[in-house]
């Protein structure tokens, strides 16, 4: 993994990380590019009431999980906590096994729990021929 920063004066910054890249370890670069200033300050979002379940998992999973692996466990939590109303795990697990489905996001199972994570647009032109597009 590896990621320019231009600080506010225009210095360049290069973070370079190779290894198993965890969530954990992912967050701490990205809170190493925050202190540089790098990225703003993640504002508080609202998310629209006329938005359905599953459009707010997904502007959830963009907003918290852009590059990192995740579990349902992690979205039904963070959604529980962003939108203030609660979401069976089952209708998480749901959703995200139908973005999955459409080529939004990558499955698979890490020992003994299924993971996601969010395909960029790149791997999307890489891997149409596989997605059947």
């Amino acid at each position: 993994m590896k990621v320019e920063v231009y600080d506010e004066s225009g210095n360049r910054y290069v973070i370079s990380f190779e290894g198993r890249v965890t969530r954990e370890k992912a967050l701490k670069i990205f809170d190493m590019v925050e202190l540089l200033g790098g990225i703003p300050l993640a504002e508080h979002v609202e998310y629209p009431k006329d938005l359905s379940k599953i459009e707010r998992v997904i502007l959830i999973i963009k907003k918290n999980f852009p590059i990192v692996w995740f579990t349902a466990k992690e979205v039904q939590e963070v959604y529980e906590k962003e939108i203030g109303e609660p979401i069976s795990l089952s209708a998480v697990s749901t959703y995200l096994s139908r973005l999955a489905d459409k080529g939004m996001l990558m499955k698979t199972k890490n020992a003994n729990r299924i993971v996601f994570r969010l395909i960029s647009k790149e791997l999307k032109e890489i891997a149409k021929p596989f997605l059947g597009g």
